[in-house]
């Protein structure tokens, strides 16, 4: 039986690919086991969002060469499938995005054309035996979404579901729709089959996922509010949570409809990247700061006290003092509860790599810790209100702190809460009176 260790980079889409190849292996008697060393096939779902990704992709790679020099070594994913002329050497096996469901086929095809006795062999056999094996698709022009699937998730309680994938926005400064390609939605059927195995094996909390999760159905006539809706009657799931959305979908029809859903979460994550309109067209973000805050406003008319949290990108080309001070003071104005800060990260290829007037990395460290700083300050805000309040808690793990066992879980707002009990309260929803600051765990 041959050992596999696998690694994931990136988004909870890269995750559920990484955990849906995983179980794909079992399935087909491979052993999974630790990220170390011993292992025969090392696969590293790569990532290239930013510079950084990049660089952390390549270290992986190179790290699982070390472990094992007679391993296997397979990349997969958005690095390779944006930057296939810049693999590190050492690489065996090169799978692109929309592929990655046929990892057990491809292991076994290179297994049948590797040569073990390449070194004995002819120059042109030992040619072949080191060449890389690649599997990668021109995805601009695929359209056809490659439908993976997961019975089990890597959490206990809380399974993330893949809906779509690719984006048709075209940020400038963003290099994930020439590694992901164009909107492709998964079949309406083929969640419901998966929410349903989810949901009898005992998951009570489902994720709808997806590189840009608000375009669900554009492709294929439907929607992601039908979706919902449909996810909604599955006996056995208790509570829906969406991922990352762009503002447009927020209309009054859809907030209205999902306020009305006892299983939605309250919890909704709205990408904004900046708070000044200037900036925002640069960024071909097509709505503005003011389109954007009618959103919010349209969330909190329908929940009470829903958690807003977003994005913002710092030093994006062109920004000066003014357009900063600009989006730091609708960031405050918004109030969310939790703000995700990024340096602008210059992506070879995007429109915004061009541009000029790029920002110095000092500058932007100082607005990203001026961000940071606010950041805190509201979700210390946030939190303050959940004092004296009775929260639904999904329990989720059971951790040691300070020396006392504690049982925690989530609100439906996603906030974290610990919990003293004697008794077994994991995978159950329990209701928790917020007494104090203590209870609230980051």
């Amino acid at each position: 039986m041959k050992k596999v260790a696998l690694h994931n980079l990136g988004c909870k889409v890269n995750a559920y690919e990484t955990e849906a190849m995983q179980e794909l292996l079992e399935k087909h008697g491979y052993e999974i086991v630790p990220f170390q060393e011993g292992a025969d096939v090392y696969i590293i779902n790569t990532c290239t969002v930013t510079n950084m990704a990049d660089r952390k992709s390549r270290q992986m790679l190179h790290r699982a060469r070390k472990m094992n020099p007679d391993s296997i070594v397979v990349a997969c994913g958005c690095y390779v499938q944006a930057r296939k002329d810049d693999i590190p050497d050492g690489i065996d096996i090169v799978i692109g995005n929309n592929k990655k469901q046929n990892i057990v086929e491809i292991l076994e095809n290179y297994e049948k054309e590797k040569n073990p006795d390449a070194q004995a062999g002819t120059p042109a056999k030992q040619e072949k035996a080191a060449e890389t094996y690649q599997e990668i698709l021109d995805i601009n022009h695929e359209k056809a979404y490659e439908d993976l699937h997961l019975s089990t998730a890597a959490e206990h309680t809380r399974a993330y579901i893949k809906v779509q994938d690719g984006c048709n926005q075209f940020c400038s400064y963003c290099i994930i729709p020439f590694a992901r390609g164009r909107v492709r939605s998964r079949s309406r059927d083929s969640v419901l089959e998966e929410v349903k195995t989810l949901a009898a094996n005992g998951y009570k909390e489902v994720v709808l996922t997806g590189i840009h999760l608000s375009s669900y159905g554009i492709d294929c006539d439907d929607n992601l509010l039908s979706l919902i809706l449909a996810i909604h009657e599955v006996d056995g799931i208790e509570r829906i949570r969406l991922g990352s959305l762009e503002p447009r979908i927020i209309m009054e029809e859809f907030v209205q409809t999902i306020a009305q859903l006892p299983k939605m979460c309250p919890h909704f994550h709205l990408s904004l990247q900046s708070g000044c309109n200037a900036t925002l067209k640069r960024m071909n973000r097509r709505y503005t700061a003011e389109e954007y805050y009618e959103k919010c406003r349209l969330l909190r008319k329908y929940f009470r006290n829903p958690a807003l949290t977003t994005d913002v990108i710092v030093g994006f080309p062109g920004e000066t003092e003014e357009e900063f001070a600009e989006s730091k003071a609708f960031v405050d104005k918004v109030d969310f509860y939790e703000t995700h800060i990024f340096k602008y990260s210059r992506r070879e290829g995007t429109k915004a790599a061009a541009m000029k007037d790029q920002v110095p990395d000092q500058i932007k460290a100082v607005r990203s810790a001026e961000l940071i700083e606010l950041s805190h300050r509201k979700q210390a805000a946030y939190e303050e209100r959940l004092i004296g309040t009775t929260q639904e808690v999904l329990i989720e793990e059971k951790i040691i702190r300070n020396g006392e066992e504690l049982q925690i879980g989530h609100t439906k707002e996603y906030v974290k809460i610990g919990v003293k009990n004697p008794n077994n309260l994991i995978n159950q929803l329990v209701n928790v009176e917020i007494e104090n600051q203590l209870q609230i765990l980051h």
